[in-house]
């Protein structure tokens, strides 16, 4: 099936920190607007508050969406915060978030179109097998 530039993407995203802050991973599974996966990403963070984790996988993923030529996304966070930051409902008070949240924006307002919407972490799940990959990989020494 040909792509259509001018279809929806679907970029999930989800950060994992073990303590807050603690040992923190990003992840992001890039759809394109035929539902095929054609990304998944992981990062480890080191030292991150969870919030901070859930930001750079959103930024990691819509850089991924951009680069591979996605236009329309609907991205899927089980980040309240970060969904409600984002959408205009509540202020980015955190100083460390503020950069990120201003990141986000420049990168979303580079798309024609986005949606970000909440969903619980069982409609997440993917993501958050990726960015606790990401964590478990830089964790794990050799041979454990």
């Amino acid at each position: 099936m040909p792509v259509d530039p001018h279809g929806e993407w679907l970029l999930m995203v989800d950060g994992a920190a073990r303590g807050n802050p603690g040992e923190a991973g990003c992840g992001a599974v890039v759809c394109d607007e035929t539902g095929a996966v054609r990304e998944k990403l992981f990062r480890y963070l080191g030292q991150a508050t969870n919030n901070v984790a859930e930001y750079e996988g959103l930024l990691m993923g819509l850089q991924a969406v951009l680069k591979l030529g996605g236009r329309k996304v609907k991205v899927q966070s089980d980040s309240e915060l970060v969904v409600r930051q984002l959408n205009g409902l509540y202020r980015v008070k955190d100083e460390k978030l503020k950069p990120l949240y201003q990141r986000a924006l420049g990168l979303l307002q580079r798309l024609d179109a986005y949606r970000i919407i909440h969903v619980t972490r069982d409609h997440n799940r993917l993501a958050d097998q990726l960015a606790n990959q990401a964590i478990d990989e830089a964790t794990e020494g050799p041979g454990d």
